[in-house]
């Protein structure tokens, strides 16, 4: 017996207004992470974080799934007013953040118990804590830097 989740169209959408807590009626939300890169639009300086959050809002309706996608910006800790920075996330990184993605999407939606299979990502050496005043997902509330990911 076909799974139906592999007759149903899903269509992957990035929203930057999307709030993690701010999800409409009738859609679920969820948040992924992975390891990602930034870069400073103001002195150009880089840097890495393993504690990069996507939020996710997904809804599966009459056979159509759409999911809503927000990746969280952090800011050069060097620079004054620096603005938020998107991350770059490598291709590596992306494939596994699809596949935890299409994990929560089967439980969620199709409320299938897949256990806790979550797939680690490609994790960066870095020499620096994380700093949650230049962390957007801190900042909401949805970087619990007390837990590992």
């Amino acid at each position: 017996m076909a799974h139906p989740e592999w007759t149903h169209c899903w269509r992957l959408e990035f929203d930057e207004s999307l709030k993690h807590d701010c999800q409409k009626p009738g859609w679920k939300k969820c948040i992924v992470s992975t390891g990602a890169r930034y870069k400073c639009t103001t002195c150009g300086r880089g840097w890495s974080s393993n504690k990069v959050r996507v939020a996710c809002h997904m809804r599966l309706s009459s056979g159509q799934g759409v999911v809503k996608v927000r990746p969280f910006c952090q800011n050069c800790k060097k620079c004054g007013d620096a603005p938020m920075e998107k991350p770059s996330i490598d291709s590596e990184n992306i494939k596994i953040l699809m596949k935890n993605l299409v994990e929560k999407i089967r439980i969620k939606c199709y409320n299938e118990d897949v256990g806790k299979r979550s797939k680690p990502f490609r994790r960066f050496d870095g020499q620096s804590p994380h700093e949650p005043a230049h962390c957007e997902a801190c900042m909401q509330g949805v970087c619990p830097r007390s837990q590992p990911f």
